[in-house]
């Protein structure tokens, strides 16, 4: 039980009809989960307005209504909040009614396009290799501590975030890392946490389906960095030109890394094959069982971040030497007849491109490079040709195939992609619709010393098709059908 007007503590109010001086529940932001004596906020949603459904939450319990819009009928005794952004005022709200957990543990936010899930999720490994209380907030899982949980978003929404947070303080937890996307900093998500730093990885074609322009993707993710208190810090990959806009207003203690720029943490690949990476990191040589030039820039981000977290340089590198791959990131099987099969989550051209060229830069070109990709359905389709294209320019043989395709006709899709290949690359493409035959094609065509690249899912071990979800897990398919195969 909590008063109202605590709740709204930060919470800029336009207008209040009744009495803030109440004692309430809890908090919803969906009206069937309200009961007697809720708050209700009412959130304009992509889908659905809350505003439509205040009347429902009254019926249901709420004594009290946070919105953008007052509603026509105010009904006695209930107390309406006018505001003017109802996702801002929940932030505040759900932080106020955990009773700001993130004050209480070193929040650091990543974010960029590619590497969030890989650079939280290491950071989780190593910070509890160093014998921390550790928790994650990722696409992946969320973790308190040593307790997992499933992952429905990449960001969660306000409430859920401070409720795993809250957990996080009751567990003892000293450092958390999230991923934070930009759907998350333009709902308001983060608003309201305290951030010890935040890390931006780069920024490429993603998430045009959301934002209207790459420059308002971009200037979402600014706001992040905008938003960091002056004891936080901002570490940002500088080889990416839109790593210094991150920093032009930011009030946080400004670090770079880069490989091939100067900064303030510099690497250089000195090794690059299937058995990992040697890197020089600042004149110090690790060794890493992780794989690629992309890679390299997570580890250098890893290693950067733990430094400024406080833990010494040689604790840092010893440690990153005994982190694993992380779940659906160029995870690979090697089959009995050496045909190495690659699952990764790629599924944006940049991301292809990184893995496919990390490929060919380890492989002898003697062997296949066999691709079986596809893109979601529901989302940015101004990408599709473009995975088509890199696809077919930087393997020896593609089979295009259904990612989640939603509620689009996957074989539509698979068309689009097609657009992007080259008329020199034709011959090199087939289309698979069915994934799991596509995979199982992939795996007849190969032959000893090939390399088969599953692009798109990774860590799913689901797909959605017209809005269900069906188990399908790519890594666990490829490594029954070489063995099914005797391959």
């Amino acid at each position: 039980m909590i008063k109202l007007k605590d709740i709204l503590y930060k919470v800029s109010l336009e207008a209040v009809t009744g009495s803030t001086d109440i004692t309430v529940n809890a908090i919803h932001f969906d009206s069937r989960k309200v009961e007697f004596n809720d708050v209700f906020v009412a959130i304009r949603g992509t889908i659905s307005d809350g505003h439509e459904y205040i009347e429902k939450a009254v019926e249901n319990g709420a004594l009290a209504v946070v919105c953008e819009e007052m509603p026509e009928n105010v009904i006695n005794g209930i107390t309406y909040v006018k505001v003017n952004d109802s996702q801002q005022a929940l932030a505040f709200m759900a932080a106020n009614y955990y009773d700001n957990p993130s004050e209480n543990l070193k929040l650091v936010g990543v974010t960029g396009t590619n590497g969030k899930t890989t650079i939280a999720s290491l950071l989780y490994q190593l910070f509890t290799k160093a014998g921390f209380k550790v928790g994650l907030l990722s696409t992946v899982q969320i973790i308190v501590d040593k307790e997992s949980f499933k992952a429905t978003h990449t960001t969660p929404d306000s409430l859920t975030i401070n409720s795993y947070l809250k957990k996080m303080n009751d567990a003892g937890v000293e450092y958390c890392f999230m991923e934070v996307s930009s759907h998350g900093i333009a709902q308001h998500r983060t608003t309201a946490l305290n951030f010890a730093g935040g890390i931006f990885t780069n920024l490429t074609h993603e998430h045009l389906d959301y934002h209207n322009s790459f420059a308002e993707y971009r200037d979402v993710k600014k706001r992040f960095f905008d938003e960091l208190p002056a004891s936080a810090f901002a570490l940002v990959n500088v080889d990416d030109k839109n790593g210094r806009v991150m920093l032009q207003n930011t009030k946080a203690k400004k670090v770079t890394y880069a490989l091939k720029s100067v900064a303030d943490y510099k690497a250089q690949i000195l090794e690059n094959d299937f058995g990992g990476l040697l890197l020089k990191v600042n004149d110090q040589e690790v060794w890493t069982k992780l794989i690629g030039h992309f890679n390299a820039y997570n580890v250098l981000a890893i290693y950067a971040a733990s430094e400024l977290l406080g833990l010494s340089t040689l604790e840092s590198l010893k440690l990153i030497s005994e982190l694993d791959a992380v779940s659906g990131r160029f995870q690979y099987v090697i089959s009995e007849g050496k045909i190495t099969a690659i699952v990764d989550y790629a599924h944006t051209p940049d991301a292809l491109q990184n893995v496919l060229e990390t490929i060919n830069s380890i492989r002898t070109k003697n062997e296949e490079l066999i691709t079986v990709v596809g893109c979601g359905g529901d989302r940015d389709r101004t990408k599709r040709p473009k995975m088509g294209h890199i696809a077919s320019a930087l393997s020896t043989k593609v089979i295009f195939t259904s990612d989640n395709p939603r509620t689009e006709d996957p074989d539509a899709i698979i068309e689009e992609i097609e657009k992007g290949v080259e008329p020199q690359n034709f011959k090199k493409i087939m289309s698979v619709t069915n994934r799991k035959q596509a995979i199982r094609t992939a795996c007849q065509m190969a032959g000893p010393k090939d390399i088969i690249l599953i692009a798109g899912k990774g860590h799913e071990t689901y797909q959605e098709v017209n809005g269900v979800r069906k188990d399908f897990d790519d890594l666990k398919i490829v490594t029954e059908f070489l063995k099914e195969l005797k391959k």
